[in-house]
C-alpha cells in the first residue's frame, strides 16, 4: 500500500507502508549503523522516534529471539530504503515485516533514505508523521504534529517493578530509564549482585538497599523533563558511588549544577569515534542521544574525560573527588564494537575500595 512520511517543514517522501497499518507521528531521526537493526528496534532510547536506517538494505538476517534489548520494539516508526523479504541466516526466526506486524510497529520502505538523512542533517531534527493520506492538508499535518511529545517517554519505558538478580560479587542498583538488557549482562559477567530499579523510585529507597555502587542507565528524551529524578540523584551521589551512561551521564551533570543542550540531529550509530583524553585513545562507539552536556557549564571540580571527534562535544567527565564518572556513548554495545567495556572495569574497581 502507498504510504507517505511528511516532515512538519512540509516535506513529503512516497514509498510502501509494511509492518503494522497505522498513521503515527513521532520524531524522526536516523541511524548509521550498518547491522544491529534488532538491537535499535528494541532500545527503548529510541521510544517516541521514527528510526531511519541509512544503510539501504535492512532485514536481510530476519530476527531471533536472542538479540532482544527490551521485550518488544520501542520505536514509533521504522523507515528503510528496502526491506528484505527473503533472510538468510541461521538464527533467523522471522522475517523484519512479520515482526513488526506482531508487535504492531508501522514501517515505511522505498523512499530516498540518503535524500531524507541530508534534509535532517542540514534542517535539524523534526517531528513527521508516515500516513496512508498522501495528501493530507497542511493545517491537519500541523494540528497532529504539534499534538505530539515525548515527555513522558522515561516513564512509558523504565521498569514497573523491582528486579532481583542474584551474584557473589559486588551489589550494583540500576536505575532504569530505558535500559539495554546488555548492560545487565554485562554486570552479570562480572559477577555481580544486580536489583533493576524504576526510573521514580526515590533516593532513600535506593539507600535503603545498601548497594555497593549505583549505575544510572541510558534512556529516552530530554534530561530536563525528569526534575524529580535529577532531586534523588544529588542526593545519591553524595554517598554512593555512581557511574551513568547515555541519559544516565546527562542526569549526573545536570545534579552536579551543569547544562545540557539538543543537539542539531543527534548521534546514533556504531561508529562514532571517541577519544579518551585520559589513555590518549580512540575508541569507535556506540551512540544513541538527541541531547549533549555543554562543555563550558560544567563546574570546576569535573573534569572532561572523553571528547567525540567528529563535532568536539563531551563524551564523558569525571568528578575530582568523588567517585563518580559517566560516559555518553554506550559501553555495552549491543549493536556496536565493544572496545569501551573497560568503563565497566573501572567501575567494578571503584566498587572493589
Amino acid at each position: 500500500m502507498k504510504a507517505a512520511l511528511i516532515l512538519e517543514n512540509g516535506m513529503k517522501f512516497i514509498g510502501r507502508i509494511f509492518g503494522h497499518y497505522e498513521e503515527i507521528v513521532g520524531e524522526v531521526v536516523f541511524n548509521t549503523g550498518m547491522t544491529g537493526y534488532q538491537e535499535v528496534l528494541t532500545d527503548p532510547s529510541y521510544c517516541g522516534q521514527i528510526v531511519t536506517m541509512t544503510y539501504p538494505l535492512i532485514g536481510n538476517y530476519g530476527i531471533n529471539l536472542d538479540d532482544m534489548e527490551s521485550t518488544k520494539p520501542q520505536v514509533r516508526g521504522f523507515i528503510v530504503r528496502e526491506n528484505a523479504k527473503a533472510p538468510s541466516n541461521w538464527r533467523c526466526e522471522i522475517n523484519l515485516d512479520g515482526y513488526l506486524k506482531a508487535n504492531k510497529i508501522v514501517a515505511l520502505e522505498g523512499i530516498d533514505t540518503r535524500a531524507l538523512t541530508k534534509i535532517i542533517r542540514n534542517a535539524g531534527t523534526m517531528r513527521g508523521i508516515i500516513t496512508t493520506n498522501i495528501d493530507m492538508s497542511t493545517e491537519e499535518l500541523m494540528t497532529k504534529v504539534e499534538g505530539f511529545n515525548n515527555k513522558e517517554a522515561v516513564m512509558n519505558v523504565t521498569t514497573k517493578e523491582v528486579l532481583e538478580i542474584a551474584g557473589d560479587g559486588p551489589h550494583v542498583a540500576i536505575m532504569d530509564f530505558g535500559m539495554k538488557q546488555n548492560i545487565v549482562r554485562s554486570f552479570m559477567k562480572r559477577g555481580c549482585r544486580v536489583t533493576v530499579l524504576p526510573a521514580d523510585t526515590s533516593a532513600e529507597e535506593v539507600l535503603s538497599l545498601n548497594p555497593d555502587g549505583v549505575f544510572l542507565s541510558n534512556g529516552p528524551g530530554d534530561p530536563k523533563d525528569l526534575p524529580e529524578i535529577i532531586e534523588n540523584i544529588k542526593k545519591i551521589i553524595k554517598v554512593k558511588p555512581t557511574v551513568g551512561i547515555c541519559l544516565g551521564h546527562q542526569l549526573i551533570v545536570l545534579s552536579l549544577g551543569g547544562d545540557t543542550e539538543k543537539l542539531k540531529y543527534g548521534h546514533r550509530g556504531c561508529n562514532h569515534p571517541v577519544k579518551d583524553v585520559q589513555n590518549d585513545r580512540v575508541y569507535i562507539t556506540s551512540q544513541n542521544h538527541g541531547y549533549v552536556v555543554k562543555a563550558d557549564t560544567l563546574p570546576e571540580d569535573v573534569e572532561i574525560t572523553h571528547i567525540n571527534l567528529n563535532d568536539g562535544t563531551v563524551e564523558g567527565m569525571k568528578h575530582k573527588t568523588l567517585p563518580i564518572y559517566s560516559v555518553q556513548f554506550h559501553p555495552e554495545a549491543s549493536p556496536g564494537p565493544q572496545d569501551t567495556a573497560y568503563v565497566f572495569e573501572k567501575f567494578m574497581e571503584i566498587l572493589s575500595r
